[in-house]
């Protein structure tokens, strides 16, 4: 570790157009900074020309990192690898996409001197989001601070600083199933924020699309809660609470009561209705223990979070 080194984390998945700009932008700022900087792209498996941008890039700038993944693993695993793998006292972790103001850093650091040990970027807005994603993330938030056991920053991006005791902290957490910024608001410290409206995209497609950002909320909500898992529990002792008071209902009426209540249905109408509603229920609860099920396969199986094709300039 180098004191005056900032490591610079950039994920990267189908972003042939973005590679050049954001390199750009970032020599611009980080030249006019009093630190000395390591860039590190995290080629997540792309298959569009991003391995060859990042060549030119490599080609001219000895001091830019590559890591080549053997196939796509996805950006919670590309951010890991570049927290695992980067040398600074600090690191900036990045979207390649130029969503996040490069122009932002100097405050990241200006907080970080001033005592923070992660700063989290959170976005007011951002330009070209559906109302679908929107509401999405609404939900997402609203849900997951109520259920789960770590508070997480509504509107918080993968755009943060992170102090070294923070990467090495970050480091020994062995969870495959990840959403890397709950992991870092579970590790605590002392935080500070930074605000920004998001940039539009320029090129390209954003790397999750909805099935993998539905994917991501229901992994969080395996991850970082067992209210999940509880309230099936408490939705069975309820519905086997009301089933009884039904049945036991239904035998006062019918055996006790001088007048009982005239019902249009038949009892074997009944009985299949009931016997459905609660076979329902207890696929339910089986699916949901599926996935805590399928949770600790993936976590015991003990295969890497990323294999590593190539490393360049290391």
């Amino acid at each position: 570790m180098e004191k005056n080194l900032i490591s610079i984390i950039i994920p990267v998945h189908n972003e042939e157009n973005n590679l050049s700009l954001i390199y750009k932008q970032l020599k611009k700022v980080l030249d006019n900074t009093n630190y000395l900087f390591e860039i590190i792209f995290v080629n997540d498996g792309s298959t569009d020309n991003s391995s060859a941008e990042l060549d030119k890039i490599t080609n001219n700038d000895y001091t830019v990192k590559v890591v080549e993944f053997s196939r796509n693993f996805g950006k919670e695993a590309a951010t890991t690898a570049g927290l695992e793998i980067c040398h600074g006292s600090a690191c900036i972790i990045i979207d390649a996409d130029l969503q996040h103001p490069v122009g932002l850093i100097p405050e990241f650091l200006q907080k970080w001197e001033s005592g923070a040990d992660v700063i989290i970027g959170v976005r007011h807005e951002n330009k070209g989001e559906g109302l679908i994603k929107r509401a999405g993330s609404f939900i997402f938030y609203q849900t997951i601070n109520v259920i789960s056991e770590t508070e997480i920053t509504p509107r918080a991006t993968d755009y943060r600083l992170l102090d070294r005791i923070v990467i090495e902290e970050f480091k020994k957490l062995k969870e495959k199933n990840r959403m890397t910024r709950a992991l870092i608001d579970w590790l605590g410290f002392k935080r500070d924020y930074v605000y920004f409206n998001a940039n539009e995209r320029l090129y390209g497609n954003p790397s999750y699309s909805y099935l993998k950002l539905f994917r991501l909320a229901v992994s969080s909500y395996i991850s970082h809660s067992l209210f999940p898992l509880k309230f099936a529990g408490y939705m069975g002792i309820f519905i086997t609470s009301s089933s009884t008071l039904l049945g036991l209902s239904m035998l006062i009426d019918k055996f006790f009561l001088e007048k009982p209540y005239k019902m249009n249905f038949s009892g074997t109408a009944m009985l299949a209705t009931i016997i459905l509603f609660l076979i329902g229920i207890v696929l339910s609860c089986l699916g949901l223990i599926a996935l805590y099920i399928g949770n600790i396969h993936t976590e015991v199986v003990g295969r890497p979070m990323y294999i590593i094709k190539e490393k360049v300039n290391f």
